[in-house]
């Protein structure tokens, strides 16, 4: 469910007293028609993609590695997001300290996030201020020490960020829905771990996951902003070089193969708060199964995406049921989930439950409208367009989609494709999905399952 939310500087333009030698089949081209968006593939496969962005003076820069939470086993659930924190502590020129001072000075920002199946450490500078971007982002992922001194320390963050989690019922319920759905299936599993997990995760599991999962090969460098392609690629290039084998090519990209372990199921746990909160959906589709992505998407937007959805429209406007109500689409290599989210007072969710049920039903069954279609097609536009207007967003775009597809659609292209969709095609996807069974899970003032609303316990039957 996705949540409604010290190495010297590199002086700017400096090239180096080498040139950079590509081999003959990694040259540098453009990726589509008036897209902006160049690629390089450096020896050992390290991919570095750019894109001008006219009218800004920012970079963006992304060190994209294709490792995630659903590479994990259970003995190390957590380990790739604990191995992100862990990394910036030090490195063997920089202390924590040193990084944060380079970064405040120039007025940058520095984070990583990690996700099921890729983990980006990133930076949002000043144009002239990439020199220094790259170095620092790189020197963390390459260089991050995993001391065991670091390790007790920085699990103590990582059992607060947990902590906080737990403290969000919107988290709680958003984690324990994928956990209904996929079951133990490591798609299945909190990115974050869990309390057992960390507490017993050492120094040497983080440094072997480092040294196997971290490799040039399965990563992407991604940039973007004022930024010219042959000045990024020395810049990668040289931070890099010591790490690049000549011999290696690109990872291919993750395709997977989903098999599910066990029947979706419903999950529940107390919680004494003021509001029930419901999550509840079916499998859907990996982002490598061809067109149905962009029927679905319009799909989620009729559904739960926004204002006019029939879900917001059905309980929050006619009804004033809930304040929270949505619908999302989460998208693996191989499989994915479609899920609804309510937000409501504990006397009303078994009313809730039932009007969402029903709003599925209704477009399984019946399909959605001409207008609906075309009216969710321009939401869809306008989302795309006005989300790609900084540096930061242009990088994020770019470095996803080299990791999962290995090629860049241009804006343009897309906007075709989410126009080409037709009320038919996605009527036809609503068929095929909501009859999926579904998973659901609940948080609440509720101490045993038969104290849940009838209508949530129908949705997963026995």
């Amino acid at each position: 469910m996705t949540k409604k939310k010290k190495a010297t500087p590199l002086l700017h333009g400096e090239q180096g007293g080498s040139s950079l030698q590509l081999r003959s089949d990694d040259s540098i081209h453009p990726h589509g028609a008036q897209s902006g968006v160049r690629r390089t593939v450096l020896p050992g496969g390290l991919r570095v993609v750019t894109e001008h962005v006219p009218g800004v003076r920012s970079a963006s820069v992304g060190v994209w590695v294709g490792v995630g939470s659903r590479d994990e086993g259970p003995t190390v659930a957590g380990a790739a997001h604990f191995l992100e924190h862990l990394l910036f502590k030090a490195t063997p020129t920089r202390s924590a300290l040193d990084i944060a001072q380079a970064m405040d000075a120039v007025g940058g920002e520095l984070n990583a996030f990690t996700a099921k199946e890729q983990t980006c450490y990133y930076a949002h500078v000043l144009d002239e201020d990439l020199p220094l971007a790259v170095d620092m982002v790189t020197d963390v992922v390459l260089n991050g020490l995993c001391r065991a001194q670091d390790v007790d320390i920085e699990r103590q963050v990582v059992l607060e960020e947990i902590a906080m989690r737990d403290d969000d019922p919107e988290d709680i319920v958003g984690d324990a829905f994928l956990t209904a759905l996929f079951g133990e299936h490591p798609i299945g599993r909190p990115v974050i771990g869990s309390i057992e997990s960390i507490e017993s995760m050492q120094a040497t599991q983080l440094r072997s996951f480092h040294q196997r999962r971290y490799r040039p090969d399965r990563m992407v460098v991604a940039v973007a902003g004022n930024v010219e392609h042959d000045h990024t690629v020395e810049l990668v290039y040289r931070a890099f070089a010591d790490r690049l084998d000549p011999a290696a090519e690109p990872a291919a990209r993750r395709e997977g193969r989903f098999r599910p372990h066990g029947a979706p199921e419903l999950h529940w746990s107390h919680r004494d708060s003021e509001q029930a909160h419901l999550a509840f959906g079916v499998r859907a589709f990996g982002r490598h199964e061809g067109p149905r992505r962009w029927p679905l998407s319009v799909l989620n937007t009729v559904v739960g995406g926004g204002l006019s959805s029939r879900l917001f429209q059905r309980i929050r406007e006619e009804r004033g049921l809930a304040y929270s109500v949505y619908s999302s689409v989460d998208t693996f290599a191989d499989t994915g989930a479609f899920s609804v989210y309510i937000g409501c007072q504990p006397e009303n969710l078994g009313k809730v439950a039932s009007l969402a049920r029903g709003v599925l039903e209704e477009v399984a069954a019946d399909g959605i409208t001409d207008a609906e279609c075309a009216r969710a097609k321009g939401s869809l536009r306008g989302g795309l367009v006005l989300g790609l207007e900084d540096s930061a967003s242009r990088m994020n775009r770019i470095g996803r989609s080299e990791l999962s597809y290995g090629n860049h659609r241009t804006v343009s292209e897309t906007l075709a494709h989410i126009d080409a969709v037709t009320t038919e095609q996605v009527t036809t996807i609503a068929r095929s999905l909501l009859s999926r069974p579904f998973a659901a899970s609940v948080t609440g003032p509720y101490r045993r399952t038969r104290e849940l609303p009838a209508a949530v316990r129908r949705l997963v039957p026995d």
